[in-house]
């Protein structure tokens, strides 16, 4: 047997979710995994994250266990790629039924009586022969009952129900399609991803290129502030890379030569060249490909149920008329009864209003992964934040100055750090350099090249002195200087959650500057919002300070925080909320909270690193605007219900068409029409996206909306 899952580690387990490591040989594709776990027997949900090659699944304790699951999962063989065609006809085919259907029911008054009913046979072939493979393959479907309604009217000789009937199912199959595909084709134009440039050196050159023009072999060059596009090895430089969403690891690592690199990592400091040795599939281009993909054929568990529901209902109408026939023995009765059913309506509408809401979401700048992510946004009742880059802003201010030496004061000492630091394009710096413009007395220091030094600081020479500005570990176990005589003072920085740059000059430690970053302008308005779109608790995750995360979350108003935590820890929170019932939104950067995203029911990232978050989440910010996660999530809830509102019309108007129909109110002519315009116009409806929200000017500065 063809073993298809090589790997299988279980990371993380409880009475009914367990989270696995895999690797799988090919196919590989998220949409092909999803599928073929979730048809095993107990399986409730299974969610796939290619990037970092996580399972996480839900199933049913009394049906299966963690070690069932993990058996059968590894005994899967991998699926045979079908090379038949589709059963979907091609829009001309629709296209050249309608033109023939339209001709002859045109004709039908004109024609001789013996060319009408050879005429109105041959135009509902195409329909009699769907309805018998239909028939053949599912038993009785809508097509086997609008089949039935022709035959019965072409058996009365009422070729003009026939002919009209075959002309509106032919234009409603047509519409239908039409809108479908324009649907798919708004989604496939918005995700379309950027194929993105790429600096390579060639010739010894540095040029810039198309990313499809990268191959295997080239030497890449990544800098501060790039994702890496290729797998591959450090051929020379050295850098800080997050690898967060590919390992887990909330910590930056260094690497240089001889190290290997992974695509969709994010280079924060430094720069490396990389010998390319995967390209294509591995670049962002391509997993955004995928996505758009599993977003168009990944099916939400409401559309699922109107699925079935449609199904169920079929036979319902058949029975509906035959007790018409036997009552009334009336075969007119019994063609009007058949003329109408649920399926169309049911099964088409709920994946247009999805795609629809989609569409509109990435209009406003939110990019949404699948109808089962809106879905379970609706359904969050618990909201979990990050803090820093998500409730705050990310972009650190210098908060204190203090000096240690009688010979330069608070000022000096940010100018002194400024002069050095405006070399370097690092979020500690350029928070010095912007404290430095803003002072009363603002002064640059003359000085020798400035020396980086990575991962540690910068050093100069100032008066014929060296001047050091970085960490603590730079300047007491690199250079040699001691900050014991000032430890209280730094101990008390730190308590309060500060970042703290250590100056040392001529040898000393002269002083430290503290920074923080602030909250965003909106958090708490996005907060208040929230809670006002149903959202029973909201708390915060941090990794900072205790006392810095009290401040944040008495002034934003939540419910709850834990500080100090880890990536992994934040993950072990959400599950323990989780165990207690909570349906969780976790909202986050999408870098080093990729544990915590992929755990969530619904996981959000911030604009920050976007194309790692959108592999990373299930909705991804486009614009760095905190107020997006309440717009989403008040789309979520409209879509909810106009699906809910779609739902019920359909059921409303086709009862009442089937119920006109058995008591002979309506014609076999009528009802079709009736039927037919009723569900076109249920699902112009929902591509319309009636109801759903035209997004706050507050929010985003939006494109045009769909009309």
């Amino acid at each position: 047997m063809t073993i298809w899952f090589s790997r299988l580690d279980k990371q993380h387990a409880t009475r009914q979710r367990v989270r696995f490591g895999y690797r799988c040989e090919s196919p590989r594709g998220a949409q092909v995994i999803q599928q073929a776990i979730g048809a095993i027997k107990g399986v409730r949900t299974v969610r796939v994250n290619t990037a970092i090659h996580m399972l996480v699944i839900e199933f049913e304790s009394d049906q299966t266990s963690v070690e069932h699951l993990g058996a059968a999962i590894l005994a899967l063989s991998p699926p045979v790629r079908s090379q038949q065609k589709t059963h979907t006809e091609p829009e001309e085919a629709l296209l050249g039924r309608l033109a023939i259907s339209t001709a002859t029911l045109l004709a039908t008054r004109s024609l001789q009586p013996s060319l009408k009913a050879p005429l109105s046979l041959v135009t509902a072939v195409p329909l009699l022969g769907e309805a018998l493979d239909n028939f053949i393959e599912k038993g009785i479907t809508s097509h086997v009952l609008e089949a039935l309604a022709v035959a019965i009217s072409i058996g009365r000789k009422d070729f003009l129900a026939a002919n009209t009937t075959l002309f509106l199912l032919a234009l409603g199959e047509y519409l239908e399609h039409s809108i479908e595909r324009r649907s798919d084709n708004l989604l496939k134009q918005l995700l379309r991803p950027d194929s993105g440039d790429i600096w390579v050196e060639r010739n010894g050159l540095e040029v810039l290129i198309d990313a499809r023009e990268l191959q295997v072999g080239d030497t890449v060059i990544a800098a501060t502030g790039k994702v890496v596009p290729v797998d591959g090895t450090v051929l020379g430089g050295e850098a800080l890379i997050n690898e967060a969403t590919m390992t887990g690891e909330s910590v930056p690592v260094a690497r240089r030569r001889g190290d290997r690199v992974l695509a969709g990592t994010l280079v924060e400091e430094g720069r490396i060249r990389i010998y390319a040795e995967q390209v294509g599939q591995n670049a962002a281009a391509a997993r955004i490909a995928d996505f758009v993909e599993q977003s168009l054929d990944a099916k939400s568990t409401t559309q699922l149920q109107a699925a079935q529901l449609a199904d169920r209902l079929v036979p319902m109408v058949l029975g509906l008329a035959g007790g018409t026939w036997l009552l009334s023995r009336d075969w007119e009765r019994v063609s009007a009864v058949l003329q109408a059913d649920y399926s169309c309506a049911l099964k088409l509408a709920t994946p247009v209003a999805f795609k629809s809401a989609l569409y509109r979401s990435g209009q406003a700048g939110i990019l949404v992964k699948s109808a089962t992510a809106l879905e379970r946004l609706a359904e969050a009742d618990t909201f979990v934040f990050d803090k820093t880059g998500t409730l705050t802003s990310g972009v650190l201010q210098v908060t204190d100055s203090i000096a240690f030496s009688a010979t330069y004061g608070s000022e000096d000492l940010i100018n002194l750090a400024a002069s050095v630091e405006e070399h370097y394009f690092h979020p500690l710096a350029m928070a010095v350099v912007e404290a430095a413009r803003k002072l009363e007395h603002h002064r640059h220091f003359n000085h020798k090249e400035v020396e980086f030094i990575v991962a540690h600081g910068v050093a100069s020479v100032i008066d014929g002195q060296r001047i050091l500005v970085g960490s603590r570990h730079f300047l007491e176990d690199d250079e040699g200087i001691s900050i014991q005589a000032h430890a209280e003072v730094i101990d008390r920085l730190h308590e309060e959650g500060k970042t703290l740059l250590y100056i040392g000059f001529g040898g000393e430690l002269i002083g430290v500057l503290a920074l923080k970053d602030t909250p965003r302008p909106n958090s708490g308005a996005t907060v208040a919002r929230l809670r006002t779109l149903g959202v029973k608790r909201i708390l915060m995750l941090t990794g900072d300070h205790p006392e810095r995360a009290r401040s944040l979350a008495e002034e934003l108003g939540l419910d709850d925080f834990r500080a100090g935590l880890l990536p992994h820890e934040k993950a072990a929170v959400l599950q323990e909320l989780a165990a207690q019932g909570a349906r969780i939104a976790f909202v986050g950067d999408g870098v080093n909270d990729a544990p915590a995203l992929s755990g969530a029911q619904v996981g959000i990232s911030m604009h920050n690193g976007a194309d790692i978050a959108r592999l990373a989440s299930d909705v991804t910010l486009l614009e760095d605007d905190l107020a997006l996660v309440a717009e989403v999530r008040a789309l979520a809830l409209s879509t909810r219900r106009l699906i809910h509102s779609n739902f019920n019309l359909t059921l409303g108007l086709n009862t009442s068409i089937l119920s006109a129909a058995a008591l002979g109110l309506l014609k076999p002519v009528s009802a079709s029409m009736l039927h037919n315009g009723a569900t076109i116009a249920i699902l112009l409806r929902a591509l319309a996206g009636a109801g759903l929200p035209r997004y706050s000017a507050a929010a985003t500065q939006a494109k045009p909306v769909l009309p």
